[in-house]
């Protein structure tokens, strides 16, 4: 009988001041669409609404979800990430997401709210 492993959360060296906390700026977003990136079997692009503007991420999480499930979804981003290349995709920010075991587990809401809320 196979048991799912129990996953210690992971840490960086301890506590950070609440100044620290407060420089990341968590919002809502929406996911419009979402495809996968070619050449690989991890990554999706997603198109989000952050309320006020229109940006790409680039996800690791396409073993888990197919690009058409995610579409509609409120998601949280971290919006004042310094925008990166992934795999030659541009990537303005990054989602939150667990590690479920089985794969990663997007952080979503139960409840409608706006895209560009501030998540605190």
């Amino acid at each position: 009988m196979d048991e799912k492993k129990e996953h210690a959360p992971e840490t960086d060296g301890g506590p950070i001041s609440l100044d620290r906390f407060l420089s990341v700026d968590l919002r809502v977003a929406r996911v419009q669409s979402a495809e996968r990136v070619a050449g690989t079997d991890r990554l999706l692009k997603l198109q989000i609404d952050l309320g006020s503007e229109q940006r790409q991420i680039v996800a690791g999480i396409a073993t888990s979800y197919q690009p058409e499930e995610l579409v509609g979804r409120k998601i949280v981003v971290v919006a004042n990430l310094q925008p990166a290349r992934v795999r030659g995709v541009e990537s303005q920010g990054m989602l939150l997401a667990a590690d479920g075991g089985e794969g990663p587990v997007v952080a979503t809401f139960d409840q409608d709210v706006v895209p560009g809320t501030r998540v605190r």
